[in-house]
């Protein structure tokens, strides 16, 4: 078994290199440019939403509270007429790029702290690289990819959209593996 804290380099080190990669990813590579669309009459429906300051958060719309109501029938035709429409809300203003790029670093440390610790459980000491980039890098591609999967199949996001993610995700994995085969420890 392999301590933890001896993984602390690894899990830093490749927080950086996906943070890195991401960055690359999302200024010079341009295929999340059409993960969403622009809104028809996007003026005037921002302009007709303004009056009601809707206050940050996501929203479905037509809301009902569960199955008993969606049976109501004036739900049912709210549905039918649509739109149908999941929404999220920000904050009014330039998105704060600095707190989601913190965010996304610290989001990048938990999930090689996570590759870090089920490889220290069952990876010895002195295992040969391709070994720790395989278990690693299975594990770090689970923690950036496979929760997307649901948003696509219950909130209906772009499958696209989500499959590009998901290549990103691979990504991230193998450059998470290829940092903890290099610097896994050998045996003292």
């Amino acid at each position: 078994m392999v301590s933890i804290i001896s993984l602390w380099m690894p899990i830093l080190l490749s927080a950086v290199f996906v943070f890195i990669v991401s960055s690359i990813i999302h200024m010079f590579l341009k295929y999340h440019q059409n993960d969403f669309q622009k809104l028809p009459s996007e003026t005037e429906v921002m302009e007709s939403l303004r009056p009601y300051n809707i206050t940050p958060g996501d929203y479905f719309i037509p809301f009902c509270t569960g199955p008993k109501e969606s049976n109501n029938d004036e739900v049912k035709e709210k549905f039918n007429k649509g739109p149908v429409a999941l929404m999220t809300v920000m904050e009014n203003g330039i998105p704060k790029m600095g707190q989601n790029l913190i965010m996304w670093f610290l989001y990048s440390i938990l999930v090689s702290f996570f590759s870090a610790y089920l490889a220290s459980r069952f990876i010895t000491p002195g295992t040969e690289y391709l070994t720790v980039f395989r278990f690693v890098g299975t594990i770090s591609f689970v923690g950036y990819s496979l929760a997307l999967i649901q948003n696509s199949i219950w909130y209906k996001r772009n499958w696209g959209a989500t499959i590009k993610s998901m290549f990103d995700g691979l990504i991230y994995g193998l450059v998470t593996a290829g940092t903890f085969a290099w610097l896994w420890p050998g045996l003292i």
